[in-house]
């Protein structure tokens, strides 16, 4: 009966394994529960990893209905009870050649396209956007370049609250459990949008799984990336290297939004202009005085007078 339990068991198994491709089709962006293949994600770049990884997925199952069915019809097959004698030469020439250039073949049919693939992830030319991150222990800064703004991203307060007072958390009330942040990087969807990633402290890496990359953040280095998210939404990520005692609190938060609502948003986050003091008047000089001063007790002669034709007396002299 044991052994009877053991066999649908492994039976049991055998037919999981073989259905992960067929259940592959399902996935989001996002994991659920459950699952058991990678999800295609929102961007060029992940459906280039999700379409090289299905290949390779089929690939392996096909390889291995072959050989398992050609094991399994040998031991049925050619066994001792049935008077089958084992066969005495050592090595078989046509054999070997057949069994190391089919595997060959394999190889380069599957290493040309993810070649291509693999080109095409690092190729960050005619980008619309530049996004700089900076790592830190433990948050991310955001910079967007040549935009005037950038910001600190963090572990929300709230998971920060329930970790450090030892709460056990709820699914119901907190659904994304260490994995929500205090600001979030917004971006535009259908526009190619470059990063440069690089560290302040130690060694990070920024991996979004939906986006389809993970790049590591280094000191003293910039490493490149790029995006181009084809549906609106939010796509959480963690740090993906040990940086310290608390790496697994240092969230990341991406949403994606409409182009329009992304300048609206970009126009929100610049600082409001500064209004630039009047200049100050310049002084004006006094003219130089071209008549004497009157004499005290005498009567300045009005300005506005016509000149007079009248020779002016002799004065008597003493």
């Amino acid at each position: 009966m044991t052994q009877v339990k053991g066999y649908w068991k492994r039976l049991m198994t055998a037919c999981m394994l073989l259905a992960m491709p067929a259940l592959a089709w399902a996935q989001s962006a996002d994991p659920k529960r459950w699952q058991l293949n990678m999800g295609r994600g929102v961007t060029t770049s992940s459906n280039h990893a999700y379409d090289a990884h299905m290949v390779a997925l089929w690939v392996c199952v096909a390889i291995g209905i072959l050989v398992f069915g050609a094991m399994a019809y040998a031991m049925f097959k050619f066994r001792k009870s049935k008077g089958a004698v084992a066969a005495q030469f050592s090595h078989n020439t046509t054999a070997e050649i057949i069994w190391t250039v089919i595997p060959v073949l394999i190889l380069v049919v599957m290493a040309w396209p993810a070649t291509a693939k693999l080109i095409a992830m690092y190729d960050t030319r005619n980008s619309e956007m530049t996004v700089k991150i900076t790592g830190y222990q433990w948050m991310w800064k955001y910079e967007y370049l040549g935009e005037g703004v950038e910001f600190t991203s963090r572990i929300d307060r709230e998971s920060d609250r329930i970790r450090q007072s030892g709460e056990v958390p709820d699914l119901a009330k907190n659904p994304h459990y260490l994995l929500d942040v205090d600001n979030v990087l917004v971006l535009p969807v259908d526009t190619k949008v470059r990063f440069v990633i690089t560290a302040d402290d130690v060694i990070h890496a920024w991996w979004v799984p939906a986006l389809g990359w993970k790049q590591d953040a280094i000191p003293g280095i910039i490493n490149e990336a790029w995006a181009d998210i084809k549906e609106p939404g939010i796509y959480r990520g963690q740090c993906a290297e040990l940086c310290g005692k608390d790496h697994g609190f240092m969230p990341i938060v991406v949403k994606a939004v409409p182009k329009q609502e992304y300048q609206q948003w970009l126009a929100s986050r610049k600082p409001a202009p500064t209004t630039a003091p009047a200049p100050a008047a310049a002084p004006v000089e006094a003219a130089p005085a071209t008549e004497a001063t009157p004499v005290e007790g005498q009567t300045a002669p009005a300005q506005d007078a016509a000149p007079s034709n009248e020779t002016p007396a002799p004065q008597a002299q003493a």
